[in-house]
C-alpha cells in the first residue's frame, strides 16, 4: 500500500492551495506533484516520486476564519506514488525544515473493545442511576438536535434505530498495515456500515426506540454516523482500529455538518511530538459543538485522546454497585462517570448485546447533553458548550466528599437535577 506523511506547516507558510486528499481519492480528482521547493528537492534526494494535499476540507469555497485560527489550512498530506517503505530518516529531514512544525507518518491506532456477549439473567437498569426515566417526563429530546458517533457505523436497518440515523460517511482508509483489516478498509464512501458491533451498541445507548431494551436517552434527536475505525483482527477477536488522519477527517466533517454533539467511544494514547486530534478538535469547540470522548479501559493513571484534551469531555465508567469500574481509565482530565457495566444495547443484525467498557459510559453523557440541549431548543434557546459543561458539573452526583477527584471526576451523572437545574435557570 501507498504510505501517507502528513506536514503541519507553521501559520502563513503554505504556499499554494492544494486539492482535499480525501476527493483524491473517492472523486478521483487530479492530486498536485507542486508544493514547495524545499519539498521538492528532498523527495528528488531520495527519488520518491509523491502527490501533496491538503489534509482538510474547507467549509466553503476558501477557509473560514476558524478553520484558519485552528491551523487546518496549514496541515498537509504527503501521498507516496510507489508502494514503497518510507526512507530511514525522511521524517527527520522533513521535521528539519524551518516552516514544518510537525510531522508524522500515518499509523493505525486501535481503541480495544471489550467482549461483546449476549444479554444472560437479570441486569440493573443502568437508567435509574442516572434518573434518566424521570428527566424524561421533561424532554427525551428533539429531532433537530444531532449527535455524531465517530465509531465503527451503525447497523442502518436495526428496528431500534431505523428512524434516527442520517446519511453517514464513511473515513475508513486503511493504507500501511492493510493486511490486519477485514472487511470494508478502504475508500471514503457515503456507506458506514458496522462490522464490529461497537458502533451500533454505542447508538443505542443514545436513541434506541426501547422496543426489546431499555429506550436511549435521547430517542428523538438524530445519530449522524460517522465511520472511522475499520475491523482489525485481534486473536479471536475483532477490534476497531483506524488511522489517526481519517478520525480526524471524520471530526471536521461531522463538524461541517452541523452537529451539536460528537460522541467518540475510542481514544488513542499520544506517541510522538504534538498532541493528537489537537487541530480539529480546537476547531470543533470554535464551532460550538460538545465532544465526548471514553476516558479507556486500561484501569490505570493514563491520557487516552481526544478525551484528554483540553476542552472535550472524558467520561469514566461506574459498575452495578454505583462504584467506579476497575478497567475504567483515571486522571485530572475525568469530567464525569456514567453506567458502563454490563450494558444491553442494539447489535448489528437487528440483535442485542452485553458490554461494559468507557466506551458505553460515553453516550450516557453525549445523550445527556443532547438531553439539555433540545430542552433549551424547545424554549428558543441555543445552549452552549460552556453553559451544559457547567449544568452537569453542579448537578452531578459526588461518589466521596471530594468536589472533584482523578477517578470520577465531578461525579455520576445525575439528568433530572440537571434539567430541573437548567429549567431553573432558563427561567431567571
Amino acid at each position: 500500500m501507498k504510505n501517507h506523511i502528513i506536514v503541519w506547516m507553521a501559520q502563513g507558510k503554505a504556499a499554494v492551495d492544494l486539492p482535499y486528499w480525501g476527493d483524491i481519492i473517492s472523486k478521483k480528482i487530479p492530486a498536485s506533484e507542486y508544493f514547495l521547493p524545499v519539498f521538492s528537492a528532498l523527495f528528488e534526494k531520495y527519488n520518491l516520486p509523491v502527490w501533496y494535499a491538503s489534509e482538510y476540507k474547507s467549509v466553503g469555497s476558501s477557509w473560514s476564519p476558524d478553520e484558519i485560527k485552528s491551523g487546518l489550512h496549514c496541515v498537509y498530506r504527503i501521498i507516496f506514488q510507489q508502494d514503497r517503505e518510507i526512507p530511514k530518516g525522511l521524517v527527520e529531514e522533513i521535521k528539519l525544515i524551518p516552516s514544518v512544525k510537525k510531522v508524522e507518518a500515518i499509523g493505525i491506532g486501535v481503541t480495544d473493545i471489550p467482549q461483546i456477549s449476549e444479554p444472560m439473567g437479570f441486569r440493573r437498569n443502568p437508567s435509574e442511576t442516572i434518573f434518566l426515566n424521570e428527566a424524561h417526563a421533561f424532554s427525551s429530546g428533539h429531532p433537530d438536535i444531532t449527535i455524531a458517533v465517530l465509531d465503527t457505523g451503525v447497523d442502518h436497518n436495526h428496528s431500534e434505530l431505523s428512524e434516527v440515523l442520517l446519511p453517514g460517511m464513511d473515513f475508513v482508509d486503511i493504507l500501511d498495515g492493510a493486511d490486519k483489516f477485514i472487511g470494508d478498509y478502504l475508500h471514503l464512501d457515503d456507506e458506514p456500515f458496522d462490522e464490529v458491533g461497537h458502533g451500533t451498541h454505542v447508538c443505542g445507548i443514545l436513541c434506541a426506540k426501547g422496543i426489546k431494551m431499555n429506550k436511549g436517552v435521547v430517542p428523538r434527536c438524530k445519530i449522524l454516523p460517522v465511520r472511522v475505525l475499520g475491523s482489525l483482527k485481534k486473536g479471536n477477536a475483532l477490534v476497531g482500529a483506524g488511522l489517526k488522519g481519517n478520525i480526524n477527517n471524520g471530526i471536521k466533517w461531522a463538524v461541517d455538518q452541523g452537529v451539536d454533539v460528537i460522541n467518540m467511544s475510542l481514544g488513542i494514547k499520544n506517541e510522538g511530538g504534538g498532541l493528537p486530534h489537537e487541530e480539529v478538535i480546537k476547531y470543533a469547540l470554535s464551532k460550538g459543538v460538545t465532544i465526548v470522548a471514553a476516558s479507556g479501559n486500561d484501569g490505570n493513571k493514563d491520557l487516552y485522546y481526544p478525551g484528554a484534551l483540553p476542552g472535550v469531555i472524558a467520561v469514566g465508567a461506574v459498575d452495578e454497585r454505583d462504584q467506579v469500574a476497575g478497567f475504567s481509565t483515571y486522571g485530572h482530565h475525568v469530567s464525569f462517570v456514567a453506567p458502563g457495566a454490563n450494558i444491553i444495547s442494539s447489535f448489528p443484525g437487528n440483535k442485542y448485546s452485553l458490554s461494559s467498557g468507557t466506551s458505553q459510559a460515553s453516550p450516557f453523557v453525549a445523550g445527556a447533553i443532547a438531553l439539555l440541549k433540545s430542552y433549551a431548543f424547545n424554549l428558543g434557546v441555543q445552549l452552549k458548550d460552556n453553559q451544559v459543561k457547567y449544568i452537569l458539573k453542579h448537578t452531578a452526583d459526588r461518589l466521596d466528599h471530594r468536589i472533584k477527584d482523578i477517578k470520577s471526576g465531578y461525579g455520576r451523572i445525575n439528568l433530572l437535577d440537571a434539567i430541573k437545574l437548567l429549567q431553573f435557570k432558563l427561567s431567571i
